[in-house]
């Protein structure tokens, strides 16, 4: 069973020179023997996904612009496709180490005009059957809101789909101003006013955006500003060049098993324990669904 690991600092640049005793592996809860270890700088193969809503449209220029450090982040055999979605995912540019490429097909994206649905979980869905089996690092970018106007079944759809997949999420959240940040922050006091929709459809959407992060090993980013966007795409580009591949011998008994990845220090501590302020931060898969007996 192959576990990716990312390890990254305070200021999000990656952790090198670790060795196979820094790193300890739990197996809803067990620990596990670490049977393979290699630090790799394979290339990656990077998906943009775009959200294309009215609402987009009307901040695109504020991650559009940024988009460069996360170009000039990755290395020249990493390759960059690009898919755009609102009801339905488009292929707008295949994969190709052409970082230019991508700017250029970023600046000719166009969005749509009314509402219409946002088949958010579906598009993921689909992009993922288009990705198919790669020996590198495969990542998906998700530039979008996270509003989603489907049934509930397929987001359960989409969870089970990831389990069995070896991909990692980055979603970063766009709208801003739009997500309703003084509503949430005043979830807090009391005699807080109601919620409205948006402001509810804006939490469950954060939900989603952080779980699909967590669980593939990526990370979710909410930007609340322009310049937010840079040092963001920095820390993808750093988590998707470097990584520690591990590896543990699987269960068979067709359930799902939570993984826990911890970087040890010198004296046997975990450097990413939650209490307190972690030293580093480990970006690994949450689980793994295990093959039958």
């Amino acid at each position: 069973m192959k576990v990716d690991a990312s390890v990254l600092d305070n200021r999000g640049n990656f952790v090198g020179g670790l060795a196979r005793g820094n790193f300890r592996i739990l197996d809803s809860g067990t620990e596990q023997p670490i049977e393979f270890f290699t630090p790799v700088e394979a290339p990656a193969q990077v998906l943009v996904m775009i959200e294309t809503s009215p609402a987009v449209y009307l901040i695109h220029n504020q991650h559009l612009l940024a988009a460069f450090a996360l170009l000039d982040g990755l290395a020249a055999d990493d390759e960059v496709a690009l898919v755009t979605y609102d009801q339905a995912p488009r292929a707008i540019l295949t994969f190709t180490p052409d970082k230019s490429a991508l700017l250029a097909a970023l600046g000719g994206i166009q969005y749509t005009i009314g509402m219409d649905d946002l088949n958010f979980y579906d598009s993921v869905s689909g992009v993922l059957d288009w990705l198919g089996p790669a020996t590198g690092k495969r990542a998906l970018v998700l530039l979008t809101t996270g509003l989603d106007s489907s049934p509930p079944a397929r987001w359960d759809a989409l969870v089970r789909k990831l389990r069995g997949q070896d991909v990692v999420i980055f979603s970063v959240a766009l709208g801003g101003a739009l997500r309703g940040e003084k509503t949430r922050k005043s979830k807090s006091r009391k005699n807080a006013p109601p919620q409205s929709a948006s402001a509810i459809a804006f939490a469950h959407a954060d939900n989603a955006l952080r779980t699909l992060a967590t669980m593939t090993g990526g990370r979710a980013y909410f930007p609340e500003s322009e310049k937010d966007f840079v040092p963001m795409y920095h820390e993808i580009a750093s988590a998707l060049r470097h990584e520690y591949v591990l590896g543990i011998a699987p269960a068979h008994d067709g359930q799902f098993h939570a993984l826990t990845v911890e970087v040890l220090d010198a004296n046997g501590r975990p450097m990413n324990a939650p209490a307190g302020k972690p030293e580093v931060r480990v970006l690994a898969r949450e689980g793994y669904l295990a093959p039958g007996r």
